[in-house]
């Protein structure tokens, strides 16, 4: 869900950097960290109703990812409702044909979003830049609302907002939150929280979380801090 910028001509406060500026940083930033090799990770998806602490669903996701433009994933198990690998599918389905296809047209950039500047905060202990994203375009993988940019390394912290057109006629909402995280040089989606009103059935959130990390070529894992690691069998 990654997406792109028009600058909006509307100054940042004094003592800080120009709102042209941090755009321009962060998207040299997201070039730089652009991964040349293939690397793997475990992601564990839970699917449970709006309020309800009980999980219908669990699954257990293999990614795939070789640069430039390829990646596959294989469901390693799951337990609950049978909904929760069918809406996995369908989500890793489309992040295989967006890396096949037109990824800039869903970048975090000048092409695709107009920025506005709304302060800084603390996430995660790291001072961010937080900007107000106004899509261009009415499209799936652009969200309307806020980006927060590390005021040092200029990457995209977390993203959280409202897809503009969503996917399916039975999702009235979709509300995304993504949060990322540099794994080992490589700047990672590390969690995601989607929630999404659905007609007849009501309201549905699905959240996602790395387990297991591996570079190309690597045996040994690096997961997240306090991640108990699943490894493939």
């Amino acid at each position: 869900m990654l997406c792109s910028i028009a600058v909006a001509q509307q100054p940042a406060p004094p003592a800080t950097l120009s709102l042209d500026t941090i755009v321009q940083s962060m998207e040299k930033a997201q070039a730089a960290m652009r991964p040349q090799a293939s690397y793997q990770v475990i992601r564990e998806y839970r699917l449970s109703r709006m309020n309800n602490s009980k999980t219908d669903s669990r699954v257990v996701a293999e990614v795939n990812f070789r640069p430039p433009a390829s990646e596959g994933y294989t469901i390693q198990r799951y337990s609950g409702s049978s909904r929760g690998p069918q809406l996995v599918r369908d989500i890793l389905d489309h992040e295989v044909k967006r890396s096949q296809k037109d990824k800039e047209g869903s970048a975090i950039s000048r092409d695709n979003y107009v920025f506005s500047y709304l302060g800084e905060a603390t996430l995660d202990g790291q001072a961010c830049y937080v900007l107000m994203l106004r899509p261009k375009r009415t499209e799936g993988d652009l969200l309307s609302g806020q980006v927060w940019i590390d005021k040092h390394s200029f990457l995209v912290r977390q993203i959280a907002g409202e897809v503009g057109k969503t996917p399916s006629w039975w999702l009235k909402k979709l509300r995304i939150k993504l949060e990322f995280a540099d794994l080992e040089g490589v700047w990672v989606q590390k969690s995601m929280e989607a929630t999404a009103d659905v007609r007849i059935v009501g309201a549905h959130t699905l959240t996602s979380r790395i387990l297991d990390y591996r570079r190309q070529n690597e045996l040994a894992a690096s997961p997240l801090p306090g991640v108990t690691a699943v490894r493939k069998r």
